[in-house]
């Protein structure tokens, strides 16, 4: 019994010692406590009065122990329980994609491959496409496009993506810093969208890079002589100032024209899809009535292309007017008149025939083309908001 009592006091001062060089750490001290009563319950294994002690006291440990241990375990959990974008249920991405503006969704394709492969899609981007360009954009401009992307190797935007990456070549738009990723997806390489694609159409027409056609009102900041018309030009975006560079095609000998801050309201799609050098065959010329309201294609020479000016169906001269009596819409003799000019001026009035009109005109007061009747409200409210608060001469 003593060199039993002798053997166990070396070995707790021995133990004593090695813990007093270096602390335990905190998860430890359970476990050595746990120790030590298995040794006192060894050790009195032969009393029988502290035996159901030792147990009580072992039981009280243990569980102490698996509360902490379950607690470090819970606390792990939920410290490692951060949600990816990537682990929403499908639909609910869908959703939030949606909902994101065109710089979103740059931001969110640079952030995975998984995450490109979505933000990229041509169900997102035609959204955007129709929301913003799709009432300044028609077939010519679908047209040119094409031809843009076939010569792509001479385009300095897709080179300068190329060279540079998408998101640093559209580094106006916000970065998304808070959404992550899991690093097997990692989408690591920044590479521009597919050179055919809605999107990269749509980065196209933002970075004023292309330029698409599409016909302008009252050109060249209503310039005096171009009152109620619409020509074609070719525009070019500026996203800073939100309006539009022009290129009008030149005329005759005169150089390009060029204008700037050129706004929303004042451009529309072509109307119809035909060359301004080309002559419209009119399919309406055996309805027009007095009243009725017309776009025809003028041009001061046969070197200029046609632009389209606004005006009304008159009354021949030896009608009065009386819509009981009037017999205007039988005659061969159509009468158009331009009210923006004053009552004398030699562009006042026009006479084209209804049976065979083609381009008619002269040097002097120009070439008058086809014709388009005028059924949209919309239409002609647009010609009645451009017009001039002085009469013209």
């Amino acid at each position: 019994m003593l060199f039993l009592l002798i053997t166990c006091f070396t070995f707790i001062t021995f133990l004593c010692k090695s813990l007093s060089l270096k602390p335990l750490p905190i998860w430890s001290s359970s476990e050595v406590r746990l120790l030590s009563i298995w040794f006192w319950n060894d050790f009195l294994i032969l009393n029988p009065f502290k035996k159901g002690f030792l147990e009580s006291l072992m039981s009280s440990n243990v569980m102490t122990l698996r509360r902490k241990s379950f607690s470090y375990r819970v606390e792990n959990v939920e410290t490692n329980s951060e949600m990816s974008v990537l682990d929403l249920p499908e639909l609910v991405l869908e959703c939030i994609l949606e909902r994101l503006p065109p710089e979103g969704l740059c931001s969110m394709a640079s952030v995975c491959s998984s995450l490109r492969e979505k933000c990229t899609s041509k169900y997102l981007w035609e959204k955007h496409m129709k929301e913003k360009w799709g009432r300044v954009l028609g077939p010519a401009s679908h047209r040119e496009w094409l031809w843009h992307i076939s010569s792509r190797n001479d385009s300095s935007f897709f080179n300068q993506a190329k060279e540079r990456g998408l998101m640093t070549y559209l580094s106006q738009f916000w970065p998304i810093s808070l959404v992550r990723s899991n690093p097997s997806t990692s989408f690591k390489k920044k590479v521009p969208p597919a050179i055919d694609s809605i999107m990269s159409m749509y980065l196209a027409l933002e970075s004023g890079k292309f330029w698409f056609p599409a016909q302008v009102y009252n050109r060249e900041n209503g310039h005096v002589g171009f009152m109620l018309s619409c020509y074609d030009a070719e525009l070019s975006y500026s996203r800073r100032t939100d309006t539009f560079q022009a290129r009008y095609p030149p005329h005759g000998r005169r150089a390009m024209a060029i204008e700037t801050g050129v706004t929303w309201d004042r451009l529309r799609v072509p109307p119809l899809d035909t060359s301004p050098h080309d002559l419209y065959i009119s399919d309406c010329l055996t309805e027009l009535c007095p009243g009725d309201h017309i776009e025809i294609q003028w041009r001061r020479n046969k070197e200029f292309p046609y632009g389209w000016w606004y005006g009304v169906v008159g009354h021949l001269e030896t009608c009065d007017g009386n819509e009981y009596y009037c017999r205007c819409h039988e005659s061969d003799t159509v009468v158009l008149e331009f009210k923006q000019y004053t009552h004398g001026s030699r562009w006042r009035t026009t006479h084209i025939d209804r049976k065979d009109h083609r381009e008619e005109g002269n040097e002097a007061d120009g070439f008058y083309g086809g014709i388009r009747k005028l059924y949209s409200n919309e239409e002609i409210s647009m010609w009645r908001r451009l017009w001039p608060s002085d009469v013209l001469e």
